[in-house]
């Protein structure tokens, strides 16, 4: 994993105490979790945290490349510390959010209209994960 605070002077953002945190977080949980998900893990341990801090952190890391937001729902802003190319897959059944590697990346600008310019993929695949599926009420 890579110093977190040499990576958002890298990236032009100053490392305070909160953006370390989060950003800690978000690179150790790869569960795209939500601003209010990430305000209640990190509250106890930084009492001064308001979740305002979190969400515009969060906005300001997606401003600068240094996580991606994730649009899986309207119900909720979604975020993902994993900025590599990859798929989402959304268990309809226990709703988890699972990266998944995109089998062929060159490919992916295969299906664009012609003369246009890509900058960014949201790949989201939906069906009933492992876990899910082994359920012994499942069977």
């Amino acid at each position: 994993m890579r110093n977190g605070a040499t990576y958002l002077t890298e990236c032009g953002l100053r490392p305070s105490v909160q953006r370390l945190a989060i950003y800690n977080y978000m690179v150790t949980h790869p569960t795209h979790p939500t601003a209010d998900e990430i305000f209640e893990a990190l509250r106890d341990s930084i009492p001064t945290l308001s979740k305002t801090t979190v969400y515009n952190t969060l906005k300001l890391f997606v401003a600068h490349g240094v996580i991606d937001e994730v649009f899986i729902d309207r119900t909720s802003e979604r975020f993902d510390g994993n900025t590599l190319l990859h798929a989402h897959f959304l268990c309809n059944c226990c709703g988890a959010i699972i990266d998944t590697p995109i089998e062929n990346p060159e490919r992916v600008n295969d299906s664009l209209p012609h003369g246009a310019s890509l900058n960014k993929t949201q790949l989201l695949y939906f069906g009933t994960c492992e876990k899910c599926l082994n359920q012994p009420n499942n069977n």
